[in-house]
């Protein structure tokens, strides 16, 4: 079936993990971002000897060095980051931050940041970690189509913005993101 997604296996210990590293950061009323890495896992192999359906499995939760504002996170010395994933053999599969004061919901950063991560692996997923909000987390793809054309064709200069009425993002765990219990290796570069 073509255009299909394939599924992706997010660790149950993600979230938790996370909330406590950016424990000290939420009480600043700081927002923390993180990567979600890993590889890409051929699930069976056809009589023929060709690959069959593969997946992908985060095995890692890596904290950049970053700065951050309450409603803001930028990623430093990105380049330490790419040769982390490099030299591991990882990719990068989704992103993950909070919104320390705010609801649970992508923004208009949060979409354009997401609209580089999808449109070079379309399984990409945004992990938006809400802990004074109910619910506390939402875990969102841009529709395709119409949201990723329209964020990838968008030209507004302002951070936050408004973008046309359509349905730009839609939940990805009720999808192809599926949260089990795997392993999670945690790196903090900061």
């Amino acid at each position: 079936m073509p255009g299909r997604l394939r599924t992706v296996v997010l660790p149950h210990a993600t979230l938790p993990r996370f909330l406590g590293i950016a424990s000290a950061n939420t009480a600043k009323n700081l927002e923390t971002c993180g990567l979600l890495l890993g590889r890409e896992i051929v699930k069976t192999v056809s009589p023929d000897g060709t690959s069959g359906r593969s997946r992908y499995v985060v095995e890692t939760l890596l904290i950049p060095k970053q700065h951050a504002t309450s409603d803001t996170c930028t990623m430093d010395e990105e380049e330490g980051v790419l040769g982390f994933t490099e030299e591991r053999g990882l990719i990068t599969i989704g992103w993950i931050h909070t919104h320390p004061s705010q609801s649970c919901f992508m923004s208009s950063v949060d979409l354009h940041t997401h609209a580089s991560f999808q449109r070079m692996l379309p399984e990409s997923f945004a992990v938006v970690c809400a802990p004074k909000s109910e619910p506390s987390f939402g875990i969102f793809r841009l529709t395709d189509p119409p949201g990723l054309q329209t964020v990838l064709k968008c030209t507004a200069k302002q951070a936050f913005h408004p973008h046309p009425d359509v349905p730009i993002y839609t939940d990805a765990d009720k999808g192809h993101v599926q949260m089990r219990d795997a392993a999670l290796e945690i790196v903090d570069l900061r």
